[in-house]
């Protein structure tokens, strides 16, 4: 257990582990706070539509040759985030088929482009790094440091803000309408929320497991706590316990940040699922 220790000692002493944290933690924290509102309005699977987006756009900024791609990435997946709720509410394009129709299609224009313009020799190991993170988190700059912390609290402050108009969208949003909250430009601050989030995850857990940052500490909450408050609150707690413990052990064992952290998320599920039985079991 002590070298245990001396090893993680050693490795925090380095900067870049330290910056893999603090934006691991955010990340998963903003990721958290929005999972609530998503899984109760039934749009959950959001994430992996903009998460395709965002590596669509990915895939430009390496063909334009552009260093410093979150900016133009953000501005792209927010875009498509406002799409995605403008065509959700077509008739015509119900929500989860426009979800999947930008969903697919964004991912396929993105691995066409890089295979054509691509000028990596290693395409492949690109693509599994944008879709499965890799290790990129561990080697973030300043510069996305400062990004990723100023988005995150951006993220925090708007929601906390924002917290009782997006409470009362999320629970009944016709009532809303009624009591004249402007429940369409809530929605799209969810959307534009999301999206930053998407982006800012990208180097965490790669495209194909953002979702999961959203999903998991929302339900594991959830199955223990009733309150919009309480599981909000629990959720947070539970995406920061995950990120923290999965860098940390994906740092001492070499294993996949991305995977890391959502095996330890689907870990803690079932933990809340067994807590669920047994609080159900005293109440009897």
């Amino acid at each position: 257990m002590n070298a245990i220790f001396e090893k993680l000692a050693l490795y925090l002493a380095y900067p870049f582990v330290r910056y893999a944290l603090i934006v691991g933690v955010l990340i998963a924290l903003c990721s958290s706070l929005l999972g609530v509102t998503l899984v109760l309005k039934r749009f959950s699977f959001i994430g992996d539509g903009l998460s395709h987006v965002a590596f669509g756009a990915m895939a430009v900024a390496a063909i334009l040759g552009i260093k410093n791609e979150m900016p133009l990435v953000m501005l792209i997946t927010v875009l498509c985030a406002v799409l995605l709720l403008r065509t959700g509410q077509n008739t015509k394009i119900k929500g989860d088929a426009a979800i999947a129709m930008i969903s697919v299609g964004a991912l396929a224009v993105g691995y066409l482009l890089m295979n054509l313009f691509s000028t990596s020799s290693n395409l492949s190991g690109d693509v599994c790094s944008t879709l499965f993170g890799s290790t990129s988190i561990l080697t973030l700059t300043e510069t996305e440091v400062f990004l990723s912390v100023g988005f995150s609290v951006a993220v925090i402050a708007a929601f906390i803000f924002f917290y009782h108009k997006i409470f009362a969208v999320t629970f009944d949003e016709n009532f809303a309408r009624a009591t004249g909250t402007r429940a369409g430009l809530y929605n799209l601050l969810i959307s534009v929320i999301v999206a930053v989030i998407i982006v800012l995850a990208m180097n965490l857990v790669g495209s194909l497991l953002i979702s999961a940052l959203i999903i998991f500490p929302a339900l594991s909450a959830m199955r223990v706590f009733r309150s919009f408050r309480s599981v909000t609150i629990a959720s947070a707690i539970i995406a920061v316990f995950s990120a923290f413990l999965g860098i940390l052990i994906s740092i001492l064992a070499g294993t996949p940040v991305g995977s890391t952290i959502v095996v330890v998320q689907i870990f803690v599920f079932f933990l809340s699922v067994l807590a669920n039985k047994i609080i159900k079991g005293a109440s009897k």
